[in-house]
């Protein structure tokens, strides 16, 4: 099955390192990166900011592996992390992401 995963990071750089360490190793087949303001509640107060949302394109093959790295990597104390199903869509994209996030996967696709 395919899966939307997200985070959020306050830093560009460091969103990005986490996408292409994502692709490189195989987690997933793509990461989109969008710069958004939060606006959230932490330790009693509300508080606002920039941050960068990742969306990553992965497969429940690759999913156990890619929290590891998004939480193991993350500089936040209580990280951002959700998941969804794809539970429709264009089946040779859906396709290709399960194929890029397989062990042998190797196939390139679109982004």
């Amino acid at each position: 099955m395919t899966l939307a995963v997200f985070t959020t990071l306050d830093d560009h750089k460091a969103a990005r390192e986490i996408a292409r360490t994502a692709v490189d190793r195989g987690l997933a087949a793509c990461v989109q990166i969008n710069e958004v303001t939060s606006i959230y509640s932490w330790k009693g107060k509300v508080e606002e900011g920039k941050e960068w949302r990742l969306l990553f394109k992965t497969s429940d093959s690759a999913y156990e592996g890619l929290t590891h790295l998004i939480l193991g990597e993350h500089p936040y104390d209580e990280p951002a992390l959700w998941a969804y199903r794809i539970e429709g869509g264009s089946k040779s994209y859906l396709n290709w992401i399960d194929l890029e996030t397989e062990p042998d996967g190797s196939d390139p696709g679109p982004a």
